[in-house]
């Protein structure tokens, strides 16, 4: 029997932060943000887990976060917003503000 998938609540309520990529298969700045993902990946292992939320299919994540645009990119950590923003963010300005906000774990 396979796990049952989990709910966006339970995916961001972890200890691991999880920087969330709310997108639409339609826009043009969100498949850019595709090989920046695949390099802040690479960059900051297994510090930060990674999802795309697709904004038409699933309305009401992003409508619980007020997400008005994509991309817009927001960083959770035990539930809580740490970092948000719009729009496309090159992979450097991705892996520190990862890690700033790492850092100010203590």
């Amino acid at each position: 029997m396979s796990a049952q998938p989990k709910t966006f609540s339970e995916l961001i309520s972890g200890d691991q932060p999880v920087l969330v990529d709310f997108f639409a298969t339609w826009c043009g700045p969100c498949k850019m943000m595709q090989p920046i993902l695949e390099d802040t990946a690479r960059q900051v292992g297994d510090k930060v887990k990674i999802i795309k939320v697709d904004v038409d299919r699933n309305p009401y994540a992003a409508s619980a976060y007020q997400v008005r645009g994509v991309p817009t990119l927001i960083l959770f950590q035990n539930g809580k917003p740490l970092w948000r923003q719009s729009g496309v963010v090159p992979a450097n300005q991705l892996v520190k503000v990862i890690e700033d906000n790492l850092s100010q774990k203590v």
